[in-house]
């Protein structure tokens, strides 16, 4: 699950981004192995907190045991309305427009074909969680298997780009430098920022707890060796693009992994790589769409929600109303667009959680009362680090965008007036 939910489209387009503000092939294997050191940080907190806590949920129960039932509600808040739900919805598009490199579709297809896959997956899942963590299994190793079929033809088979090939210098339009092939500190960030967002979805094992045998070892194990064979495919996978494209196509390709298959079958590398490409986003968003219902399922355990989404399938044993809530939602922000707004506003704001959730680790690790079974080295220096790495991002994303960044943290804290609602009426409900 840790696999294939991380792996999704990203590594197909991503490396275009992060060259052009790294200009170099040795600058950007540095941006893709420090995204996943931070990756593999960050899973080694939740790698403990799982173990302490193995309760479904994941963030929203770390968040709410290390500072406040209303943090842990504004993860869920957030999650529902922009950042899964969003998430869905944009992988759901990009599966569709995939497919319509093989059939015309137009932009009502395109999303009919979107919501016609969410919901496809959402019944899966409704089904039964073997059901979906079986399909998962499937497409996690096929695309893993493809990665490695396209890394070994591209060494063997493929061309390679002379050093006299590859410009001395380069306009990184991207970045906004030019005639220059080194980058600053300032480029090296945005570069791993970009890195990051290939990585997203490592903490989504987490809210399957409940589900996971012996989720004290299971889950850190997955975690760890997840993130370590995510970051090994994304290392050799640009390997291969520098070994089969020159730079300056590498910076400026809209679509880089099919220009590195056209290099090495012609002109057919395109089709090979669109069909990929859908595959790899169809197993992500089967993991995304396994993971967020749990979420919503311990909120309304707990009384946060409705209880009628804690309701669990008398003969499935799945979350069914709150998988079909997140499917519905999701579908909905398909039709009418608004997922590109939403999503691109709060996104960032992920990363204060994942800052919180570090520091959570620390206040935690005080607590008698929490079952102790894996435990993160380097307690508090690696969480404090890994903190910090969150706040640099929220920060810089925040000058680069002041606007669109207080939107979306201001959409976020609306959040904590509804908990207050929501909070007060379960007292007033519990002392009738």
């Amino acid at each position: 699950m840790v696999v294939g939910t991380i792996i999704g489209a990203s590594i197909f387009v991503q490396p275009s981004e992060i060259t052009g503000h790294v200009p170099s092939a040795a600058g950007a294997a540095a941006v893709w192995i420090v995204s996943g050191a931070l990756t593999l940080v960050g899973a080694l907190v939740c790698a403990e907190l799982a173990s302490a806590l193995p309760r479904t949920g994941g963030v929203y129960v770390y968040l709410s045991e290390a500072f406040s039932p209303a943090l842990g509600f504004l993860w869920g808040w957030a999650m529902f309305w922009t950042m899964h739900s969003g998430i869905i919805a944009v992988i759901g598009m990009v599966f569709a427009r995939y497919l319509g490199y093989f059939v015309e579709l137009g932009p009502m297809g395109t999303r009919v074909v979107a919501i016609a896959a969410i919901l496809s997956l959402s019944w899966i899942n409704h089904r039964g969680v073997s059901w979906g963590a079986n399909l998962q299994t499937v497409f996690t190793l096929a695309k893993v298997l493809a990665i490695l079929v396209i890394v070994a033809i591209g060494f063997a088979l493929g061309p390679s780009v002379a050093p006299q090939d590859v410009p001395a210098s380069s306009e990184i339009a991207s970045s906004g430098s030019v005639g220059s092939s080194t980058a600053g500190p300032a480029d090296f960030l945005l570069a791993v920022m970009a890195g990051l967002f290939a990585f997203g979805g490592w903490h989504m094992v987490t809210y399957n707890a409940e589900e996971t045998l012996d989720p004290q070892r299971t889950i850190p194990r997955a975690l760890v060796w997840g993130v370590l064979v995510v970051t090994a495919c994304y290392v050799a996978l640009n390997a291969v693009y520098f070994h089969l494209l020159p730079l300056q196509v590498v910076i400026e390709s809209s679509r880089v992994a099919a220009d590195a298959a056209d290099a090495v079958i012609g002109s057919g590398g395109g089709a090979v790589m669109s069909a990929l490409v859908m595959f790899s986003t169809l197993g992500a968003l089967a993991g995304i769409v396994l993971a967020g219902p749990r979420v919503y399922y311990a909120m309304a355990r707990d009384g946060l929600l409705f209880s009628w989404i804690s309701d669990v399938h008398p003969r499935h044993r799945t979350p069914h109303r709150a998988i079909w809530l997140q499917g519905i939602w999701a579908s909905v922000l398909v039709a009418t667009g608004t997922f590109r707004a939403l999503f691109t506003r709060v996104v960032y704001t992920e990363w204060i959680f994942f800052g919180l959730l570090a520091l959570g680790l620390v206040l935690l690790r005080r607590r008698p009362d929490l079952r102790r079974g894996f435990r993160m080295p380097w307690v508090p220096i690696l969480p404090g680090l890994f903190a910090a790495a969150a706040m640099l991002i929220v920060a810089n994303q925040f000058v680069l965008e002041p606007v669109e960044s207080a939107i979306g943290l201001t959409f976020v804290l609306l959040g904590l007036p509804v908990y207050t609602l929501w909070a007060r009426a379960r007292a007033r409900s519990a002392g009738a």
